[in-house]
């Protein structure tokens, strides 16, 4: 037993940081040397879903596993790039955002042209919708569940988001907005999540400019530019953390968002990372890809640091 002379108080500071350190599983190092992981998703048991940019199909992580393995083949069900990754617990199905960019010289697997949300049984991971993006200009980015229970997707290359209608089985615009238009020959529309009041908050990338597109009874309302507490850098992947938000950016920064009124405010939980894309939450634990996608499409500017990360942030009480 310490003597009371000998026994020096550890600050509340302390004990927490030490807690967060032994709470947080270790990095999670993705196999081969062209992962670039573009999103991921996470289901309730904490399996994590990877998606591949370059490579197409879905790599998967059992809970309690550091091994990710070839879950979707890359080319199944009439993919190519996988972009936006979003488990459905209520439908049990793993949504996918699947998309050509052979123009940009990354072919994907496959030979289907197209921007489509492909869905997958997240049982056994058979492909069982598909829906194609609607028009000329059209890249389906990322993917939130709205308070309706239906998909809406972000179109990178429009300045609309979209819906998808199970009766249907079809994407129709569900908001569009010259506010949201993307930059000329750069990426526009990119994360989204819906806050606990259903309204959606979404992110641009080139711009990285926040957005709150009010809703009531599933139609879209007034598009409202958010004002951040300081500049982001290439806003990406958003998800909903309890009543405030997780934002990455491609500058290389986790962040804890929350909004009040038109003010967003913005505090970084990691910094360093090279060029992360996506976020999800595991119990108190926030998974990050770092996607370097910009060496993807840039190859001339460099090569990415391997192996591909998934980091383990343990996140602080809210």
């Amino acid at each position: 037993m310490l003597k009371a002379k000998n026994f020096v108080p550890l600050s509340a500071a302390l004990i927490f940081t030490c807690f967060a350190a032994q709470a947080a599983p270790a990095d999670v190092a993705l196999p081969g040397d062209h992962a670039f992981p573009e999103s991921l998703s996470s289901s309730a048991d904490g399996t994590l879903y990877i998606g591949g940019l370059t490579t197409g199909g879905v790599l998967r992580i059992k809970a309690g596993s550091a091994n990710a393995e070839q879950w979707i083949k890359p080319g199944a069900f009439g993919t190519r790039s996988i972009f936006g990754v979003l488990v459905d617990e209520h439908t049990k199905t793993l949504w996918t955002c699947s998309n050509d960019i052979s123009a940009a010289g990354i072919l994907g697997p496959g030979d289907v042209t197209g921007s489509y949300i492909k869905g997958f049984n997240l049982a056994t991971g058979e492909g069982k919708v598909s829906a194609k993006l609607p028009g000329a200009k059209a890249l389906c980015n990322d993917i939130a569940i709205g308070p309706d229970g239906a998909p809406y997707v972000t179109n990178s290359f429009a300045p609309e988001i979209l819906r998808f209608d199970a009766t249907k089985q079809q994407l129709d615009v569900w908001v569009s907005d010259p506010l949201l238009a993307p930059p000329e020959g750069g990426a526009g529309l990119d994360g989204l999540a819906f806050d606990r009041d259903g309204n959606l908050v979404v992110d641009t990338y080139n711009k990285a400019e926040l957005f709150r597109i009010d809703a009531k009874d599933g139609k879209a309302g007034k598009v409202a530019k958010l004002t951040p507490s300081r500049a982001l850098v290439l806003a990406d992947g958003i998800r909903q953390d309890g009543n405030g938000f997780l934002i990455v950016e491609g500058g290389g920064r986790l962040d804890r968002m929350s909004i009040e009124g038109d003010k967003a405010t913005i505090a970084t939980l990691k910094d360093g990372m090279v060029n992360p894309t996506a976020v999800t939450t595991v119990g108190s634990t926030a998974w990050v890809a770092d996607g370097q996608v910009g060496f993807a499409f840039a190859p001339k500017s460099g090569q990415p640091h391997l192996p591909f990360t998934l980091y383990a942030v343990a996140l602080p009480a809210p």
